[in-house]
């Protein structure tokens, strides 16, 4: 459509008037290109909660209208509750039932095991979420297994189906989750059911031998001590207050309903930096002070960084957030663990979402590691089963800052090829610091659609 204004408006209104009769009249004016169409935005994992709005400061409104997934169960009001007894400020809830869980499920393996021995821990793990009688709650599941009684741990999270052979849940729900007004609306929130029950694991646990005092006969007498690798500090930390929330929520009610093999949980403290040298030296202290069980890491990048040192070392990784389908087929020594559902499960739920709306023009852009790239490319393939060829679908990819000092990553040169492209649908898979990456598609003046 050709715009007009002031003057020459007049002068083509008199050309139009005058047309038939004077042939020589016209302009030379090229069509305007065609606008750049609305932009939605959508995302996973660690920019759909509550706190992502705050690392875009005073451009908090820019998420408005985004849309996007995340591994979720709903969560008790009974179960918010306690976290929020833990920790007040809270105002989200991502991984906090998978970290409760976590530690939850290592130490139910720590008592039917009659041991703090990791290796004997590790061989009890998947039993635990399989073929035993039903429980709950610290102190009933607790009290089964001090009985030597098979158990079926069902909790917040893993509350449909048991693990796997190889330590992951089988079944997953996930979260359709919208921002309005820089916060989630849980009003919209919607869940799904993925996975497929059929795949747990069948396997039976070792038998627990005989305790004495609520250890085996071959114990070394040691309490059970579990160490942490969460993002304190790194480009996730936004997601940090509620994973610890969860471990604290555990450690309590396990504590408070007798402890483990007799003696309260012991618990290390520990920063993954979301950077691999900060959580390496992380996991070098925890071996030290002869920690059990790591929880941990984060991002599923951290974990495989550091999965050969807790391996050599004989320890347990249990990860409450690691979602890269790759770690399935980790050379882990039967040694790592994880309650959060892979993302060859979230990959077609999050597809799902955006194909929902109908674009027709869909860029998807990750940070440059594990996690990234997997779930892109899961979502790529979801994508292309729906009809999407290479046409239609571009994939960009970024470098992530290498830890919390170094200089912001510089989006711009990215958001002006993203706004040449013209999609209709931006996917953002990335943490704290894909923010940046929001503001400089604005910048660049992509019409973001609220």
């Amino acid at each position: 459509m050709l715009v007009t204004r002031g003057p020459r408006a007049a002068i083509l209104a008199t050309c139009a008037s005058f047309l038939l009769a004077v042939s020589a009249c016209g302009t030379t004016d090229k069509p305007e290109e065609a606008a750049t169409p609305q932009v939605r935005l959508y995302g996973t994992d660690g920019n759909m909660q509550n706190s992502f709005a705050a690392e875009l400061k005073d451009r908090a409104d820019l998420v408005d209208g985004m849309k996007g997934t995340t591994p979720l169960t709903p969560l008790s009001d009974d179960f918010k509750q306690r976290l929020r007894a833990v920790d007040p400020k809270l105002t989200d809830y991502l991984y906090a039932a998978e970290s409760y869980d976590a530690v939850m499920i290592s130490a139910l393996a720590a008592q039917l095991a009659g041991s703090t021995d990791p290796a004997a821990i590790a061989k009890q793990i998947v039993g635990v979420t399989t073929n035993g009688q039903r429980c709950t709650d610290a102190a009933s599941c607790l009290t089964l297994a001090r009985d030597g009684q098979d158990i079926e741990y069902r909790g917040p999270s893993l509350n449909r189906a048991g693990f796997t052979d190889i330590g992951e849940p089988a079944t997953a729900s996930y979260a359709t989750l919208h921002f309005d007004n820089q916060k989630i609306n849980d009003a919209k929130t919607e869940f799904v059911g993925a996975g497929d029950e059929s795949g747990v694991s069948t396997r039976a646990a070792p038998k627990p031998k005989k305790q004495r005092g609520g250890r085996n006969d071959d114990s070394d007498g040691s309490p059970l001590i579990l160490g942490g690798l969460l993002p304190k500090t790194g480009d996730l930390a936004l997601a940090y207050p509620p994973l610890a929330a969860g471990v604290a929520l555990a450690i309590k009610e396990i504590n408070a309903a007798g402890g483990v093999l007799g003696d309260p949980v012991t618990w290390f403290d520990g920063d993954d930096g979301t950077n691999p040298a900060v959580a390496k030296a992380a996991v070098a202290a925890h071996v030290r002070n002869k920690v059990d069980v790591i929880i941990g890491a984060a991002a599923s990048g951290i974990s495989a960084a550091v999965l050969p040192d807790v391996v050599a070392a004989g320890k347990i990784l249990f990860s409450p957030s690691n979602t890269d389908a790759g770690l399935s087929q980790a050379d882990d020594k039967g040694l790592y663990f994880r309650t959060a559902p892979p993302d060859s499960l979230q990959g077609r739920a999050l597809a799902d979402v955006i194909l929902r709306d109908g674009p027709h023009k869909i860029v998807v852009v990750a940070r440059k590691d594990s996690y990234g790239e997997g779930l892109q490319e899961t979502v790529r393939a979801e994508l292309e089963r729906a009809g999407f060829g290479n046409d239609r679908v571009k994939l960009f990819t970024y470098d992530p800052p290498a830890d919390a000092k170094a200089p912001p990553v510089d989006f711009g040169s990215l958001a002006g090829e993203i706004k040449n492209y013209k999609p209709e649908a931006v996917l953002v898979i990335g943490f704290g610091e894909s923010a940046g990456l929001i503001k400089a598609l604005a910048d660049a003046g992509v019409p973001i659609r609220h």
